[in-house]
């Protein structure tokens, strides 16, 4: 039985077992055997194949995931200085296309990966190198037809089963392996989905036989399985339903109502675009900073992006490394102080629009 059967084979008994209080620590089992096959098959089409790479550049780096012939070459071709072809067909893009949106300052690589198809996960299609391109963005934008909206459910799935968690945070769990001692497992909270007899049910199938599990958060299973792979990469989303000019204001209100927080445009009649590169940059939680030299004029012409809650430390280290060093304090002017030009230390939280003067040591 080669490796997709017995992944196939443990899926199918999880579906068919009653989830209770009785078979719990069963299905943690399984689920924690699913887990192991599932990375043994990413890491096999590791080997196999060279993968896509590409590095990353500017101030932060976006994967357009979505079906074939869904509009991602069209939508990348107006958002940024690429020259992706287009086509009626599938598989238009064979390749992985890096290109670079200029946006209120930011340098934003946008990355166009080959369209996948149901089952990329386990293999189809190159699906597993495909989307382990996106295992190392800031931000997946789904691109959706919007005449097949179950598209998302599909895509959402397959980056899971490749170890990415859209729009999740990493559960506050803490597993620290010991030489003897058995098992203890303590929580600072109500747990209702684990207990002592699933969590030792799932570390015993990872082979860990002592440990201290420490409970912060009311995980499930999977986010427990998840702590243990310790390779669950954790990246916000963007949904971006194309095609809208193809269909009424009821349809779309419709889907608003069940993927709140999604736009739609349509990448043909470039309606909508602003609001996409506005939403992109939103979230990635960008914020723009200004530099103005001790004794010179500030430079509102080339902000210096930085993520929100960045202290002055960050911009220190972004600027030079012997700023961190030769630092004495800051000047700052705008909203993230009490009044303009405030003497802040290094640990000082920024926000958008803010004026800053670093003052070192000589």
């Amino acid at each position: 039985m080669d490796i997709e059967e017995k992944i196939k084979e443990i899926e199918d008994e999880i579906r068919r077992t009653p989830y209770n209080k009785a078979t719990a620590h069963h299905i943690g089992k399984l689920k924690a055997k699913l887990s192991k096959l599932r990375e043994e098959a990413v890491s096999r089409t590791a080997r196999k194949g060279k993968g896509f790479h590409v590095k990353k550049s500017g101030d932060a780096t976006i994967v357009l995931v979505g079906f074939p012939s869904v509009g991602k070459s069209t939508l990348l071709n107006i958002i940024t200085n690429a020259q992706a072809k287009v086509g009626e067909y599938q598989f238009t893009t064979l390749d992985v296309i890096p290109a670079i949106m200029e946006y209120k300052g930011a340098r934003i690589q946008v990355l166009d990966i080959p369209g996948i198809i149901p089952g990329a996960s386990k293999g189809k299609g190159r699906g597993r190198e495909v989307l382990s391109v996106a295992r190392n963005a800031d931000l997946i934008v789904m691109i959706i037809d919007i005449l097949d909206p179950n598209q998302r459910n599909i895509i959402i799935e397959e980056l899971r089963n490749v170890g990415i968690r859209p729009d999740e945070k990493p559960p506050d769990i803490k597993v620290k392996r010991k030489k003897r001692g058995g098992i203890q497992v303590s929580a600072t909270i109500q747990a209702t989905h684990l207990n002592e007899q699933i969590i030792r049910s799932i570390l015993n199938e990872y082979g860990i036989h002592n440990a201290e599990v420490i409970l912060r958060d009311d995980a499930t299973i999977d986010q427990f399985i998840d702590v243990i792979e310790g390779n669950r990469v954790y990246i916000p989303t963007l949904t971006i339903f194309n095609k809208m000019d193809l269909v009424d204001e009821e349809y779309v209100k419709k889907i608003q109502e069940e993927v709140p927080g999604s736009i739609f445009i349509s990448a043909k009649e470039k309606i909508n675009i602003d609001e996409v590169k506005e939403k992109i940059f939103e979230k990635l939680n960008l914020i723009r900073v200004y530099l103005k030299p001790q004794h010179g004029e500030p430079d509102y012409d080339e902000p210096l992006i930085i993520r929100k809650r960045s202290t002055v430390k960050d911009v220190c280290g972004k600027l030079h490394k012997d700023f961190i060093k030769k630092f004495r304090y800051a000047r700052v002017w705008g909203n993230s102080v009490k009044f303009q030009g405030q003497k802040v230390g290094i640990d000082h939280i920024l926000e958008d629009g803010d004026l800053i003067t670093i003052i070192t040591r000589r």
